[in-house]
């Protein structure tokens, strides 16, 4: 797969059929699109493409309002690689694509990508002020000539699934509905820092993941997670809250790697949450909390490693 960093500077010498959106975590919506994008390219003797952003547009607009990261680039290249597209291109949203008008755009993709046909969602809107939509391509589409295909939302028991409702079941702690969305278990990857240590005085010790804070964060609890470390998958106890039993304050992200004794300190690790085990709780004292956390630590050690 070609992975391009261009916002209309690159001419390529073959035909193209493109799908556009923002992407920002890939999902059974996206595999739609991808698709179709990929069956369309085979079936004309051209190349598949997505056409996306580096960032989130809205990290340049106003980054106040910018939603949280469900998947880092890295990732998104890896899967679209494995799912079988062509080229990828990342292009910057900077000043001058912002305001970029939504003709434009797309007379853009036909001079430089040698556009033949563009594949996207039912509510995709683009360009200037997002004032381009799907009845904008419709009549491009005649007037330029390209293939247009417009897809059908994807549903999950009647929700749609998007990037937004996406974010807010991770938010929620309903990460077993989140991940119903996605094409892999939603994870946060990050070195692994020094905590308090309460944990190893119940022979529980636990990896303090330091991550970064653009990415969302599951709601507070228990999950059952499978950390990654060196390429090897381990089940874990993964806690998201304050530890309000031992007077904690500070949102941490804790996790008790079953069967693991090695030193990690500002290792990189990778916790994919897999479901919820249950809600933080404060307890009276540490003798509950560790009775609890063996019947935690019962109830991973008999899942699957997925």
């Amino acid at each position: 797969m070609i992975v391009l960093n261009d916002n209309f500077k690159v001419k390529l010498d073959y035909e193209t059929y493109i799908t556009i959106g923002s992407f920002d975590g890939l999902h059974k919506g996206h595999l739609s699109l991808i698709n179709k994008t990929i069956s369309l390219s085979k079936k004309n003797n051209a190349k598949s493409m997505v056409n996306t952003f580096k960032e989130h547009p809205l990290n340049t607009i106003n980054k106040d309002i910018a939603p949280k990261i469900i998947m880092d680039n890295e990732t998104k290249i890896e899967m679209l690689k494995n799912l079988g597209i062509d080229i990828l291109n990342l292009c910057d949203f900077n000043e001058e694509m912002m305001r970029i008008s939504p003709k434009d755009y797309i007379l853009n993709m036909i001079k430089c990508y040698n556009l033949k046909g563009i594949i996207t969602g039912f509510n995709h809107r683009f360009g200037y002020k997002n004032q381009g939509d799907v009845e904008l391509l419709k009549k491009l589409s005649k007037e330029y000539k390209f293939e247009l295909y417009i897809t059908e939302p994807v549903k999950i028991n009647d929700t749609i699934v998007s990037s937004t409702n996406i974010r807010g079941y991770i938010s929620s702690g309903k990460i077993s509905e989140a991940n119903d969305m996605l094409l892999r278990p939603y994870f946060i990857s990050g070195t692994v820092g020094h905590g308090k240590k309460i944990g190893r005085t119940m022979n529980f010790p636990t990896a303090n993941l330091v991550y970064d804070k653009k990415f969302a964060v599951p709601g507070r609890g228990v999950y059952y997670t499978i950390v990654e470390y060196e390429g090897v998958l381990y089940k874990g106890i993964t806690n998201i809250g304050i530890n309000p039993t031992v007077g904690g304050s500070v949102l941490s992200v804790e996790t008790y790697i079953l069967n693991f004794n090695k030193d990690i300190y500002n290792k990189n690790i990778k916790v994919s949450f897999i479901r919820k085990i249950r809600d933080e709780i404060k307890f009276n004292n540490i003798v509950e909390l560790k009775n609890q956390l063996e019947k935690d630590k019962h109830f991973a050690d008999k899942q699957k490693i997925i």
